[in-house]
């Protein structure tokens, strides 16, 4: 940055840089100088755009974009015909304040940070002297799409269970039939809520059981040139039980697995990444037998159910984040097994 230019900055009206689709963005550009000096325009761009890029084993790359916002204007100098030289403009020592602002599209994908791509919004401001010399500064912000459970009405009244009957034991030597049932207090929740889970389990087999798991998994699927290029799962959450001796049953009675903060369901808008989330509920038998899965897919949106007079049904235990779900340093990054 020039000795005579003190600060460029891009301040945002909004503190939080919190925006829904369909709301206004602005603020200012702020310009300080210590000395006059010319400049032949302050030009300002706001983008908004998705990406996917990856490297395979063999080292090479795939990479798609797409764009969300694209909107450019000039906040200071004027226009000049083609070949041209440009107007020269002298701004004075001091601070200058230059306005702006601008109405979000509708339909617009949540911010998203992943490891092989990414939706993300910013505003771009670049300004120019006469000597070539270009002075540039930028300032992220976030978009949050909302997806309200109150308009999802299949989740309000479809019930979320599954239940399962498998035999234990070697292949041609079965030691009896093991049943679970498991169930959801419904199909979709915000982050800060937590996840009522019920089960049973009938250890009708001669094998002991290990553990019972319930996890909450994240699943992102990346897309490039309208092909899956990848897809991961990783686990948020879990709750455990333990053993279930042979011939005898356990119960699961209102466990409350907490949902931390996280991005919705499907990132809306958005046709490179995919966002899924599921309820495994895992048993695990003791010996060689393999591991029984149950998966509940379940949506996760940014408005909460409300009652009829309007005011949330909050349950106990429910702590609704202050924490955007952009950065997400909690994660763990191994993967979780499907």
């Amino acid at each position: 940055m020039s000795r005579k230019l003190q600060k460029f900055l891009v301040l945002l009206d909004n503190e939080t840089l919190l925006y829904f689709p369909g709301s206004f963005l602005s603020g200012k550009v702020v310009v300080e100088l210590d000395e006059e000096i010319p400049v032949t325009g302050l030009y300002f761009h706001i983008v908004g755009e998705g990406v996917v890029r990856l490297t395979d084993k063999s080292k090479v790359n795939t990479s798609d974009r797409e764009n969300y916002i694209d909107f450019r204007m000039r906040l200071l100098g004027e226009n000049t015909p083609k070949g041209s030289p440009a107007r020269v403009v002298f701004l004075s020592p001091g601070v200058h304040s230059f306005p702006f602002k601008l109405g979000l599209p509708l339909g617009l994908p949540s911010t998203f940070l992943g490891k092989h791509g990414w939706v993300q919004y910013f505003c771009k401001a670049a300004l120019k002297e006469p000597s070539g010399l270009t002075h540039k500064n930028q300032q992220v912000f976030i978009v949050m799409s909302p997806i309200d459970l109150n308009l999802e009405p299949n989740l309000l009244t479809q019930p979320f269970h599954c239940e399962v009957e498998e035999s234990l034991g070697m292949a041609c030597f079965s030691s009896g039939r093991l049943s679970c049932r498991v169930r959801l207090d419904k199909g979709g929740y915000v982050p800060g809520e937590s996840i009522c889970i019920f089960a049973s389990i009938e250890n009708n087999t001669r094998v002991t059981i290990r553990k019972t798991r319930a996890v909450l998994t994240e699943t992102i699927q990346y897309t490039a040139k309208n092909k899956v290029v990848q897809a991961e799962t990783r686990e948020l959450a879990f709750l455990e039980k333990g053993r279930i001796e042979a011939g005898t049953t356990d119960q699961w009675r209102n466990e409350m697995l907490y949902i931390p903060p996280i991005p919705p369901t499907n990132l809306r808008g958005c046709h490179l990444i995919r966002i899924q989330y599921d309820v495994y509920f895992i048993i695990s038998p003791k010996g060689p037998g393999k591991e029984i899965r149950l998966q509940l897919p379940i949506m996760m949106a940014t408005y909460p159910i409300r009652n009829s007079d309007g005011t949330l049904q909050r349950k106990k235990g429910t702590h609704y984040p202050t924490v955007l779900p952009v950065f997400r340093p909690w994660l763990n990054t191994d993967k979780f097994k499907t």
